[in-house]
């Protein structure tokens, strides 16, 4: 594996010192919004959706290599990060296309690599609905969609991370048991599928590949076992095994708790992941307070109580390798 100048310097900028991506997320404006509407009573406003996110960006970089925002409503916030945070901008609409079957991803309408490059962007991410499950000429149009994604990351020397969500194309529970049991062939198919060369993506953000509520023996387990940790701790080793390019966990909206459990569990597989983009697992909880108590309160919160999660999820990625590692180098530097 090679890597170009430009990629080289994107990656260089959203790692911390160890060559670990230790990254914050605030892309979040569908679900957001919603958030925001329910607790506070009322429809949020832009205002409101901006507000938030500099919040979070400001208090949180501190602790963090890079925040990931959106051009829709994060650009004030990016530019209210800590110095040492590099930045990922969104490139896809929230949620997926409704009027085509397959949850299709659409890209942003008036963006383009360029224009986020442009913008302050050191990365590009992309989030898109998989599963190897689904028909083949619907997945055939979802690798057509990210072999541009490639070749248009590539035509501007910037780094690609793929975010892979996946989901029962059958309209199942995706939260429920056999939902579960499916899950590692969902993660692992899907890491192997986009970690050809073909797709010219860069770092695959990816889904833990258990659902912790139904692993027994942990504290997140809710009554009914798709696995037990012995179990998990496997299918940790076999989805790894299945990555040709770095890749980092999401946080998938879990709790704090939940999302730290789930990391020591790949520390003690020995997988070789390679840092987290963690967003609602460490400001959550703190919507209410804001849309209720207003920003005052919610600074303090963040503080305070957000500070702790991104700390709690930073003392999780000792364990994490560095991305350079998949290049077969030593460091950053021996790439240049």
């Amino acid at each position: 594996m090679k890597i170009t100048p430009g990629k080289l310097k994107g990656m260089n900028a959203v790692s911390d010192s160890r060559g670990v991506i230790a990254a914050a997320a605030m892309d979040q404006r569908g679900s957001l919004e919603k958030a925001l509407t329910k607790e506070g009573g009322k429809p949020a406003t832009r205002q409101q959706m901006e507000e938030f996110k500099t919040a979070v960006t400001s208090h949180l970089t501190r602790y963090a290599s890079a925040i990931l925002l959106d051009p829709e409503y994060g650009l004030p916030a990016a530019a209210a990060r800590s110095k040492n945070a590099g930045l990922l901008l969104a490139y896809e609409k929230t949620g997926y296309d409704n009027a085509r079957p397959g949850r299709q991803a659409d890209l942003l309408s008036h963006e383009s690599v360029r224009r986020l490059k442009e913008a302050g962007a050191d990365c590009i991410k992309v989030l898109i609905y998989y599963t190897p499950f689904e028909k083949s000429d619907i997945n055939d149009e979802k690798h057509a969609f990210v072999e541009r994604l490639g070749s248009e990351c590539k035509g501007e020397d910037m780094p690609l991370f793929l975010e892979f969500v996946g989901y029962d194309p059958n309209g199942g529970d995706e939260k429920g048991l056999e939902y579960a049991k499916k899950k590692p062939e969902i993660v692992t198919r899907s890491m192997e599928e986009f970690s050809k060369d073909k797709y010219g993506v860069d770092v695959l953000k990816v889904e833990m590949p258990i659902n912790m509520k139904f692993v027994q023996g942990t504290k997140a387990f809710a009554g009914e076992a798709a696995y037990n940790r012995a179990d998990a701790i496997r299918l940790f080793q076999e989805t790894s095994k299945a990555a040709k390019k770095p890749f980092i966990y999401l946080s998938a909206g879990v709790s704090n708790a939940e999302f730290n459990e789930s990391l020591a569990l790949a520390a003690e597989s020995g997988v070789k992941f390679n840092g987290v983009l963690c967003g609602r697992a460490t400001w959550k909880d703190g919507i209410a307070v804001y849309a209720k108590q207003g920003l005052g309160a919610f600074e303090k919160w963040l503080s305070e109580e957000g500070r702790r999660n991104i700390e709690a999820v930073n003392e999780s990625l000792k364990a994490a390798s560095p991305w350079y590692g998949f290049y077969g180098a030593q460091s950053a530097a021996a790439l240049a």
